[in-house]
């Protein structure tokens, strides 16, 4: 039975209204009626604007009666609305006085900063009509998508092979084979692809609602259009873009999302989402009206004190997350993706931009991310801290955690980075992150499993890039090559770009094996670079963030073309996922605390047991013994590691075994294939059990296991 409240007691035009409530904010059905609530702390008036489905004039205006206002929130009931072929936007009215911090415009219809449902852009790349007053609509969201029993993973943290990815770039590329490129129901398509490589957690890079139009271009190079495609510039936290739905024009996104979403977690992968909180696609004063800056530019804001805005983010704005409103708007936004679209972690970029204070200084204890570690319903949700901001605030090491959060390693990728290429001075921090960082992390309290590891990200160059590029080639990006980072910790191997030298195309390939061993041995969450898996190139472009063309797209050709590298990501990829002695959750001791012959880690040399130092050094190795990780009770094998990056050949003397096991190869990069990596399980057992040849450039991993 309905309660006596939702029955209307105003009429306006025809329609039959009464006072709503105050939460939830957006728009939410309420048997026969729909209740509209909007926060503004310092707008005088507010008008509901609504539309019939893709009309550019509203069929009706509502103002929300003195009655119809709580506290600084609008909120109404509409009654007998058609809620499934509507749009609404608001007006709202109010000072404008840039100077303290006001902008309020009741000519601009605004877009609900709650909005579940966007519509308007619902095909990507189609030029938007720029006269259309209203160019976001927002849709009420009727939810009776059949989840069938379906639930976040909650897979263990340190289980997880993280696979950063964008969606229109992962299958628009040639022989991608896919119905739907470039859409969500394009990668369900690919779910028996990425089972085969072996990750179980895919990190979609933004797919909130943005506009790829913004600061669109021609590319002066061939003069093809530049977007805005990676989406860092939010238009809404709550609605899925609707152009990445191959249903996005029948405004389905919000269902096709979920089956993927579904279809993953059936197939034993989880679903992270990369989330923007820094900025919004405002900009600075010279920017749109969408939303934010008219319903309450001073609330949602970070405002010097002239009334400009500050500028952390990079991109014009940034926004003011620890005021309370825009905290429990952040809160709100990433408890309906849990809840609703049971995804299982975020990716927050540029996160130390959440902790700074309305007038942009870091805090200690930041209220923000106390209450996103501590919410009770994002208790088994992961959350991952991109842990700089484009103010130079770097926090990696240092992000305020409460045990919950966990950090994209910056100092992992530049060290190994380093490492591979032989640069003389780097091996002391090489071994710091190879052991999950504890000089970075142990001091707090904080395990392994504070530490992402990646080498390569969406942001910088892909790894065939890595080790074919000394420097970075982003001229047709419209900006002089001026953009991009210009430190890569590169090296191209001896070539600039691609080559025919068969030599130097080898060792390029040895490299890419090089750094996807190193980091899939290493303590810590690794983090792959959808492509790297393939030899993924965007021709040296460090900075592919509006080529939605063949420079980004992946070229499902390579898969052929390079297929010793995916054969070999995937071997090396289950080989971690079946020795738990490459997953632990907690810093190791480097002793033998428990009697059981020799440390759970050890360094060695070139000698065993004899680990070296020194500016020139470029040789190391590592035994993880395998009796301190158990499995239902049963130890893990001997896993031994030797790193050879110097351009010599090098022998290295191997650690005694205890008498029953013997050392066995899985991997050698300094191999051609298929000899280059083992099925794991089937490792051959090596001929000498004193000592192994390591090829100039080149890693081995042994495994240590009981004689057959």
């Amino acid at each position: 039975m309905h309660r006596v409240d939702i029955f209307p007691t105003h009429e306006y035009q025809g329609l039959k209204l009464r006072p709503g409530r105050p939460y939830p904010f957006g728009a939410t059905v309420f048997g026969n009626a729909v209740n509209f609530s909007v926060y503004s702390r310092y707008a005088t008036d507010c008008t509901l604007v609504l539309f019939h489905n893709r009309e550019e004039e509203p069929f009706i205006e509502i103002p929300f009666f003195k009655e119809f206002r709580l506290g600084n929130v609008f909120s109404m009931m509409v009654f007998d609305l058609d809620y499934e072929n509507i749009e609404y936007g608001y007006r709202m009215d109010g000072p404008f006085i840039p100077a303290e911090g006001h902008r309020f415009d009741k000519t601009k219809i605004l877009l609900d900063p709650y909005a579940k449902l966007i519509v308007g852009r619902d095909v990507w790349g189609k030029q938007p009509n720029l006269d259309n007053i209203y160019q976001y609509r927002a849709r009420v969201v009727f939810d009776d998508f059949d989840w069938e029993n379906d639930l976040p993973l909650e897979t263990p943290v340190n289980d997880l092979i993280v696979y950063e990815m964008h969606v229109r770039n992962f299958t628009c590329g040639a022989g991608s084979g896919v119905k739907h490129q470039g859409t969500f129901a394009g990668i369900v398509e690919k779910i028996p692809y990425l089972k085969e490589l072996g990750v179980n957690c895919v990190e979609l890079m933004p797919i909130h609602e943005f506009d790829e139009f913004e600061n669109f271009r021609p590319s002066p190079v061939d003069g093809h259009p530049l977007y805005n495609l990676w989406g860092y510039s939010n238009v809404g936290f709550f609605a899925p873009k609707a152009a990445y739905a191959s249903s996005g024009r029948f405004s389905m996104q919000v269902d096709e999302l979920k089956n993927l979403v579904k279809k993953m977690h059936a197939n034993g992968i989880e679903v992270m989402l990369d989330v923007v909180f820094n900025h919004t696609a405002e900009g600075d004063q010279r920017g749109p009206y969408i939303s934010y800056r008219g319903i309450d530019n001073k609330t949602y804001y970070m405002l010097t004190p002239d009334g400009g805005y500050f500028n952390f983010s990079g991109c014009g704005n940034t926004l003011n997350c620890n005021n309370p409103n825009v905290r429990d708007m952040i809160v709100e936004s990433l408890r309906y993706w849990v809840t609703d679209y049971h995804i299982d972690g975020f990716r927050f970029d540029l996160a130390a931009i959440l902790g700074r204070d309305q007038n942009g200084n870091p805090m200690s204890n930041p209220p923000l991310l106390e209450s996103l570690a501590h919410d009770p319903v994002l208790g088994k949700t992961k959350l991952i801290a991109e842990a700089w901001d484009a103010g130079g605030l770097y926090q990696v090491g240092s992000f305020p955690s409460w045990g919950r959060w966990a950090e994209w390693n910056g100092k992992f990728r530049d060290s190994i980075r380093r490492f591979i290429k032989s640069d003389p001075d780097v091996l002391a921090d090489v071994k710091e992150r190879i052991i999950g960082s504890p000089d970075l992390y142990a001091q707090q309290g904080r395990g392994v499993k504070a530490s992402v590891n990646f080498i390569t990200a969406h942001d910088g160059f892909t790894l065939m890039d890595l080790v074919s590029y000394n420097d970075k080639h982003n001229e047709a990006n419209g900006e002089d090559n001026r953009d991009g980072e210009n430190h890569n910790n590169s090296w191209n191997c001896g070539c600039e770009g691609p080559t025919d030298n068969a030599d130097i195309n080898a060792l390029r390939h040895r490299q890419v094996k090089n750094a996807i061993t190193l980091l899939m041995v290493s303590q810590g969450i690794p983090m792959v670079l959808s492509g790297d898996e393939m030899g993924n190139s965007q021709q040296g472009n460090n900075n592919a963030y509006c080529q939605d063309n063949e420079i980004a797209w992946l070229d499902w050709n390579d898969l052929e073309k390079n297929a010793d590298i995916f054969r070999y990501f995937k071997q090396i990829i289950q080989f971690r996922r079946q020795h738990k002695v490459l997953r632990y959750d907690e810093h190791l001791s480097h002793s033998d605390y428990r009697n059981l012959g020799c440390p759970d880690f050890s360094w060695h040399g070139v000698k065993a047991w004899q680990p070296e130092s020194g500016h020139n050094n470029l040789t190391a190795a590592f035994m993880l013994n395998g009796r301190y990780a158990e499995t239902d009770g049963v130890p893990d094998d001997f896993i031994y590691v030797a790193m050879n990056m110097h351009w010599e050949m090098h022998g290295f003397e191997l650690p005694q075994l205890p008498e029953d096991m013997a050392w066995h190869v899985f991997a050698n990069t300094g191999m051609e294939t298929p000899d280059d990596i083992a099925e794991p399980g089937q490792e051959p057992l090596i001929d000498s059990q004193k000592e192994i040849l390591v090829g100039p450039r080149s890693v081995i991993v042994l495994v240590g296991k009981v004689k057959k």
